[in-house]
């Protein structure tokens, strides 16, 4: 099945503690169902010092679930995704609000 989300697009989470904020997708774990968004679902997690690295407490963005995800589109709305074929045979996907290609 394609994917609906992909690494790169703006998102808007739609359920959970961050709900309302936006990011930008940095990682897609397609088998988990998840995907790791830029500045949402921090958690802090404690590093041991290395000789190349500070130790101490490092904020991560941890994998949320792709279906409390939603594509953003060119007006900055939460929309749906769609496919369809372009006239050469290609498949693309599409904002259901606008209609506009990704």
């Amino acid at each position: 099945m394609a994917a609906k989300l992909k690494k790169g697009d703006k998102v808007v989470v739609l359920a959970g503690k961050d709900k309302g904020r936006q990011g930008e997708i940095t990682a897609v774990f397609p088998k988990e169902n998840k995907a790791v968004v830029d500045g949402v679902n921090i958690a802090i997690r404690h590093r041991k010092q290395t000789q190349s690295s500070q130790g101490g407490r490092v904020p991560v963005a941890m994998p949320i679930d792709l279906s409390n995800l939603s594509l953003l589109d060119k007006n900055g709305k939460a929309t749906r995704v769609g496919f369809r074929l372009e006239e050469d045979g290609s498949k693309v996907r599409f904002a259901k609000t606008t209609g506009d290609v990704i």
